[in-house]
């Protein structure tokens, strides 16, 4: 296996503030030399260690797409401004994405969607969204299993302190930039505890914040609306995979993914990137817009307090696209004047610094514009936990839910009883419906009698009596009450 050492270089020659660079893959290396070279001209004082991540590591053997040196310098220099990699499909590869901003703590991704119109084209011209979404944990936490011939498993894993910070950081940063409303999205309807979790928070801490309007929407009317309707919202919250989705709805309406930027924020750094993907179908061609990353790079400087580089280099990008000047991405005959590839769209921009964009909104910046207290979690008392019982997933092929339910009970003993069985979430046994298409894969809850203690020593003494009535049991989930509430949901139609 061969180690790729980082490279360094120099983007200015005042260089106070060390970041790390990596240029990435497919349209990555264009888009980022064009991006380095407008910060540079915009005064931006950096100094630049460059590492290797991704698809050329990936193909040398390095499963992880990031060697040990590269994640040296992303803790030595806590700014990391990456273009986009290239995640091969299938052989088990994890995003190099979610691997570091999980690695890194970076909780919080910040995403801006604004309207450019009428130099690109939108329905929505008044749009101004900011979505917040959580980072780190949800379905993006990639616990998968395979159970069963039949099913496949992912665990949703929604924690309080996750939640709680990442919505505290929601609410602190429309107060700080002088925002007026938080929309939470969640569908608690269905998924009453983890979704039930995020929402109870938000209403809590929304609480704290009068002078901020604050709402709920289920995920899905929520986004719906946000498609039709993008101007009813101001900045939205959301757990991970929604967070997500919406946020490239919201950046597709505003007019175009290519031209928005994102921030990961955390306590050990932060790291900006453009949204899109790498497209290696356009990579070497000099077509890319670089515009999502030069974007980065303006909420980069924003958070390492030098705002007038910024300023400077957001009024003079939104001049360019002013005066006409345009990638082959968002060209339009009626609006557009020129076409031009990434090379001269970057010399474009350097071509306008000290000037300020006429009709689009002028950018005025200062020091602390993402820079949002980061919240700290007070861990609670722990509440009065008690065992009461326990979910057991089988594998059965018999098909006849009695024929289980029978072999079920025969490990039972006078201190807890089977009281249900479910497939896919739907309560088969007792009284299920005939209709009801069945997997093999079976929940079968116990629970303990009325008056009874249920303990470790006999959950393992039901395993026991399982395996030897030859029931292929493939997971189990204890069954809690926390200050004598149910920390488990019913099987639907229970």
């Amino acid at each position: 296996m061969t180690v790729l050492p980082a490279e360094k270089t120099l983007v200015s020659q005042d260089a106070i503030t060390p970041i790390t660079v990596a240029r990435g893959d497919g349209i990555g290396p264009e888009i980022m030399e064009a991006a380095l070279r407008v910060l540079d001209a915009g005064g931006a004082r950096l100094a630049v260690e460059e590492i290797v991540i991704g698809e050329r590591l990936y193909r040398q053997g390095v499963s992880a797409g990031i060697t040990a040196e590269a994640w040296d310098s992303l803790r030595r220099t806590g700014v990391f401004f990456k273009a986009p990699i290239t995640t091969p499909q299938g052989g088990g590869f994890k995003s190099l994405n979610v691997t570091i901003r999980k690695g890194l703590g970076l909780f919080a991704n910040v995403r801006p969607c604004r309207a450019y119109a009428p130099y690109v084209a939108t329905h929505y011209p008044a749009m101004d969204v900011v979505i917040i979404r959580e980072n780190e944990e949800d379905l993006y936490a990639g616990i998968e299993h395979r159970q069963t011939d039949e099913v496949y498993q992912c665990l949703k894993l929604i924690t309080r302190p996750g939640t709680e910070r990442i919505v505290r950081y929601a609410f602190d940063y429309a107060r700080s930039v002088g925002r007026r409303k938080v929309t939470c999205f969640s569908k608690d309807n269905i998924m009453k505890m983890t979704d039930g979790l995020f929402h109870q928070i938000f209403d809590s801490i929304g609480a704290e914040y009068p002078e901020i309007e604050k709402e709920h929407m289920i995920v899905d009317i929520g986004a719906a609306k946000l498609a039709v309707a993008p101007e009813r919202f101001d900045v939205i919250v959301a757990p991970n995979l929604y967070g997500d989705i919406v946020s490239d709805i919201a950046a597709e309406v505003a007019g175009s993914i290519g031209l928005a930027g994102s921030a990961n924020i955390g306590d050990h750094g932060a790291m900006f990137e453009a949204i899109h993907g790498s497209a290696p179908d356009i990579a070497g061609q000099d077509i890319a817009n670089p515009s999502g990353l030069i974007k980065a790079g303006v909420q980069m400087l924003l958070h390492i307090g030098q705002p007038e580089a910024a300023e400077r280099i957001h009024n003079a990008w939104a001049l360019t696209l002013e005066d006409g000047v345009h990638t082959a991405d968002i060209y339009n005959s009626g609006i557009s004047r020129r076409k031009v590839g990434t090379r001269d769209f970057a010399s474009a921009v350097i071509a306008r610094f000290g000037e300020r964009p006429r009709k689009l909104k002028a950018a005025r910046y200062r020091a602390g514009s993402l820079g949002v207290p980061l919240p700290k979690y007070v861990r609670p008392e722990p509440q009065d936990k008690n065992l009461v019982g326990i979910d057991v997933f089988v594998e059965w092929r018999g098909g006849n839910v009695e024929a289980l339910a029978r072999r079920m009970q025969s490990a039972q003993n006078g201190v807890f009883e089977l009281k249900l069985i479910t497939n896919r979430g739907v309560k088969v046994w007792p009284n299920g419906l005939p209709e009801t298409f069945c997997t093999d894969h079976w929940r079968c809850r116990y629970e303990a009698k009325a008056g009874k203690q249920l303990n470790k020593a006999m959950i393992a003494e039901l395993f026991g009596r399982l395996a030897q009535s030859g029931i292929e049991y493939v997971k189990s989930e204890h069954l809690y009450t926390f200050d004598g509430k149910p920390g488990f949901s019913l099987g639907q139609g229970q």
